[in-house]
């Protein structure tokens, strides 16, 4: 057997004539167990021994730049934020060991949704575990039975497993086509709720929608709109708020979800919205209800970050030049990159197919450089993706070193020549 593979990986035998309930998964297992056969390095199962700072790390025994953690920010090692977690943790203890409904809501979790408004400068805000319970809770609890909500084809997998969760009709239409998305619209029956979901910024290519126009057109036929800020939310827009800032849109934007797990630092998931019956939701969000709430640490934390991101103008404008560097350097280089220009923080670099691609992936590693592998199905056109995630704690001179990574990798890799 080779080194690296446990034979719980293998396919397994169906005995007794049971049906193996872990067969439709046979094909990704052979899959993984090729790559490993061959020596290859496991791209998704990657160890940080070490965390030294928003860029650097130990990962797997080397000293590593990091560039795929979607701390856009840099905020996991600030001072303040360290600081604000650690007192949260001597004053009110480890966890909540309840929901927000009953026992889990502590004046950090009021203080983070207060924190929360004065960003987006919105009447409510509530606080989810994670970014994904935000979108399977409010997704699934606005859109019910006989509504109908239109998505774009490439939106995240916690904006789909949330329509899965709801009783909504799901209308999907072509990534970022405004056409399509009017079209799909106009077919919904006549006094049928709509909720239109968009993104701001989408994490595979790294491309954002053009929210003005789908915003207005979503208006025209009478729809609600969800835009999920993720990854876009304390970078884009004159003061951070995302992409429908930028493009002067958020007032008419009726939710706006969003994590805490990218550029504020932490861990956890949001909504903020102006609609004026929206706080009925902390009683019928399942998601919301049923699960434990956050940490006081982990609110103390996102609740200081994100009112230091409010004045954080000199970290975006860095991260911009940053994302501006790379995506020219590795252009230059000859790589095929997912956007023509630089969008976002960002950059997605297309490889041939997943061999090629997880083979330039340890290159890189090997290198002293980590990236995300990103493969079919999660990506759009069954495109392999090298996926970097700039920072604004790398320095002007990391981001050099990135691209010299990037072209002796992909040398050695044979992707370039």
């Amino acid at each position: 057997m080779s080194e690296g593979i446990d034979e719980a990986d293998r396919p397994a035998e169906v005995t007794g004539g049971a049906p193996d309930l872990f067969s439709k998964f046979d094909p990704l297992i052979q899959l993984r167990t090729n790559l490993l056969s061959a020596g290859q390095e496991d791209p998704f199962g990657l160890v940080m021994e070490k965390v030294i700072s928003p860029t650097e790390a130990i990962c797997n025994g080397r000293q590593t730049i990091l560039l795929g953690t979607y701390n856009y920010m840099g905020m996991t090692f600030d001072p303040d934020v360290i600081e604000a977690g650690k007192k949260a943790l001597d004053d009110f203890g480890a966890g909540t060991t309840g929901s927000r409904v009953l026992n889990g809501t502590y004046a950090g979790h009021k203080a983070v949704e207060e924190a929360l408004c004065d960003f987006y400068g919105m009447k409510h805000a509530m606080v989810f575990s994670t970014g994904y319970q935000a979108n399977l809770g409010i997704i699934s609890t606005v859109a019910g039975k006989g509504d109908y909500i239109i998505l774009d084809i490439d939106s995240h997998a916690s904006i789909w497993d949330g329509c899965k969760l709801g009783d909504a009709e799901v209308v999907p239409f072509k990534h970022n086509d405004i056409e399509a998305m009017e079209k799909r619209l106009k077919r919904i029956p006549e006094g049928a709720g709509k909720l239109v979901i968009l993104e701001g910024v989408y994490s595979m290519l790294g491309d954002i929608a053009p929210l003005k126009e789908m915003i207005r057109v979503a208006k025209e036929n009478g729809a609600m709109v969800l835009v999920d800020e993720a990854h876009s939310m304390g970078f884009i827009g004159p003061n951070g708020r995302g992409v429908a800032e930028e493009q002067g849109c958020l007032d008419d934007v009726d939710f706006v979800i969003g994590t805490f797990s990218k550029s504020v630092g932490t861990v956890g998931g949001f909504c903020v919205s102006n609609h004026p019956k929206f706080e009925i939701l902390r009683l019928v969000c399942r998601p919301y209800v049923f699960t434990a709430s956050l940490p006081p640490s982990v609110v103390a934390t996102a609740c200081t970050s994100i009112r230091k991101l409010m004045h954080a103008g000199n970290k975006r404008a860095h991260l911009w030049e940053n994302s501006k560097t790379l995506h020219k350097g590795l252009t230059d280089a000859g790589f095929q990159l997912g956007t023509s220009e630089p969008q976002s923080a960002i950059i997605s670099v297309i490889m041939p197919d997943l061999e090629r691609g997880a083979a330039m992936w340890e290159a890189l590693l090997h290198e002293g450089l980590y990236v995300n592998l990103a493969r079919p199905p999660a990506t759009p056109a069954n495109m392999t993706l090298l996926r970097c995630s700039l920072c604004a704690e790398h320095t002007a001179e990391q981001v050099q070193t990135i691209i010299g990574m990037f072209q002796r990798a992909g040398k050695t890799a044979g992707i370039l020549g």
